[in-house]
């Protein structure tokens, strides 16, 4: 096995230091707030599974860069709203710290929910749970 230089969880404690952290509670109190663009970058399977943030806007981790990015092909026009306040989540903090890292990189302010969807539905967030594939059953 390689020997790293720095490890996954170095890598998101050094993140958390410099991004802007959102507790649940809070984000559970705005998150009617027109101004609030809530983003999941959990896997599309998760989101099936687990159910979402109602009104979020799915951005698979992988494209997150290339959608928030005027410039790339891959622009989305839900990232190019101004006055917006956007947070994004993962299932537990994680990635969603590392994504908000690399888009404060970037340019992109965000903000990330400090304990993810987890903590979403453990304090009672609405959770809304898609169709089946296929539609209904």
């Amino acid at each position: 096995m390689p020997t790293l230089t720095k490890t996954s969880a170095q890598m998101v404690a050094e993140a958390r230091d410099r991004i802007d952290e959102i507790e649940t509670s809070d984000l559970i109190a705005t998150a009617n707030d027109p101004n609030v663009v809530i983003v999941d970058i959990r896997d599309i399977r998760e989101r099936e599974r687990t159910g979402f943030i109602p009104g979020s806007v799915h951005a698979p981790r992988g494209m997150v860069e290339f959608w928030i990015d005027p410039e790339s092909p891959y622009f989305k026009e839900v990232f190019g709203q101004e006055g917006k306040k956007y947070v994004f989540h993962c299932a537990s903090g994680w990635r969603s710290a590392l994504t908000v890292a690399t888009l404060k990189d970037m340019g992109f302010e965000a903000a990330h929910l400090k304990d993810g969807f987890s903590s979403w539905e453990e304090l009672g967030g609405p959770v809304e749970k898609p169709e089946p594939r296929g539609g209904k059953t």
